[in-house]
């Protein structure tokens, strides 16, 4: 190999016409006319056109389909039909492993047209399309921003445990491991233990995956998934964890914005605005306004919708927080509203008419927790380590999460949360 140092697709147009350059990539498309071979190169920024004439570098062309890696050293050439207005001409190409074998879907094409089963089976080629690489770019400048914004807030990033020795969620669908001869079962979220480390730094956040065995298959669920999780300490209430959240929100669509703005344009991706102050509809009103009974416990799929659109319409915002959900469908460790504890001190973040993030005041006294798991049916006692925090003094705190890949799916307007999942895990789906 050459000791040139590489250069990348997308910094060929600020290169000089005549300078020499050296290119790696995958040949992306190969287009053979009479008298000249064009190859175009895909590297992680970009495409290259090389324009290929001389007996050597068409032999070596042949021998590279699709998908073949190679390296590139040739001239840069002026030509505005090209991308970035350059093409490589006089190139030297050099194969970096053994012909490739023959793609499942054409990735050169401007799109993909295969099914959906087709192209999770073939996750590890059909990720490598443009468009479809572009959907987990966002969601990666989503990270940078989530964690930009936290940082800058004082926020201390956690990492904790997977394995644990209990549900987090009483009621919800748990993956039981054998933990060296014991029962031990996947996190369906950090709950516990970004609660717990609040009493230690004030202000924490996770990105991590969170494990929920759904028994059931739906476009919005996956059985793994990426968790943004925030905790924050010294809060007055529930209200004052939703204008973090907007600020974090806000924080993502900057990310984007920044980090990732070619996926934007090949996404088409339409950014939301996000508003300096969220609208809230309490639980009971956004139940009369979609029509359902008044002692639904929950909002269904179609009332999100509808709440949705009510929220474009009248607030021209893509997000509403529906607060004061019933505490019957809360966790036991969720703060009741003050003077009417049928509801809680808690919200559901819809954006564009889709749940996106569950969030609200927990309770921070020890005797509640006792009072609460008591009337719960169970023993405290089963909870003693979670419960060590707050016998140790824990100030008022709240918190949510964001599921990253939902959130993704919204922003491209994806029927399947799985398009947007790098490797997606549900009731059926095991491997890649």
């Amino acid at each position: 190999m050459s000791t040139t140092k590489r250069t990348l697709c997308a910094q060929l147009p600020h290169a000089t016409p005549g300078d020499a350059v050296r290119l790696q990539g995958w040949v992306h498309r190969r287009r053979e006319l009479a008298a000249v071979t064009f190859l175009v190169l895909r590297d992680r920024t970009g495409l290259a056109q090389v324009v290929v004439k001389d007996g050597d570098a068409l032999k070596s062309v042949s021998e590279a389909p699709e998908e073949t890696t190679v390296e590139v050293i040739g001239t840069v050439t002026a030509n505005e039909a090209a991308p970035g207005g350059v093409e490589i001409t006089d190139p030297a190409i050099t194969l970096l492993t053994e012909p490739a074998a023959t793609p499942p879907v054409e990735l050169w094409r401007p799109s993909l047209s295969a099914s959906l089963p087709t192209l999770l089976d073939n996750a590890p080629v059909t990720w490598r399309h443009p468009a479809q690489r572009a959907r987990w770019e966002l969601a990666a400048a989503t990270v940078r921003g989530f964690r930009a914004t936290l940082d800058a807030a004082g926020f201390t990033e956690v990492q904790t445990p997977k394995f644990v020795a209990s549900a987090t969620e009483s009621g919800a669908n748990v993956f039981v491991v054998d933990y060296f001869g014991r029962p031990a079962y996947l996190a369906q979220s950090p709950q516990f233990y970004k609660q717990q480390l609040v009493g230690v730094f004030e202000r924490v956040y996770e990105v991590g995956p969170a494990f929920r065995a759904e028994p059931h298959d739906t476009v919005r669920h996956l059985a793994e998934y990426v968790s943004l999780d925030v905790e924050l300490g010294f809060v007055q209430d529930h209200r004052d964890v939703l204008a973090v959240l907007r600020d974090v929100v806000a924080g993502m669509v900057a990310g984007v914005r920044e980090y990732a703005a070619p996926a934007v344009e090949r996404t088409g991706a339409e950014l939301p605005v996000v508003p300096a102050e969220i609208p809230v509809i309490h639980f009971a009103d956004a139940l009369a306004l979609v029509g359902a009974p008044e002692d639904e416990p929950d909002l269904a799929p179609e009332h999100e919708r509808a709440l949705g659109e009510w929220a474009r319409r009248e607030h021209g915002s893509d997000f509403l927080a529906v607060e004061g959900y019933p505490m019957v469908k809360r966790p036991f460790y969720t703060h009741p509203q003050p003077g009417d504890e049928r509801w809680s001190n808690s919200f559901d973040l819809l954006f564009r008419g889709l749940e996106l993030v569950t969030g609200g005041q927990r309770l921070h006294r020890h005797s509640d927790y006792v009072a609460a798991i008591t009337a719960n049916g169970e023993d405290p006692a089963t909870y003693a380590s979670y419960l060590q925090s707050f016998a140790h003094g824990m100030p008022p705190h709240g918190g949510f999460a964001i599921g990253l890949e939902r959130w993704t799916a919204r922003l491209v307007e994806a029927a399947n949360i799985r398009e947007v999942t790098l490797f997606p895990r549900d009731l059926n789906r095991l491997a890649p």
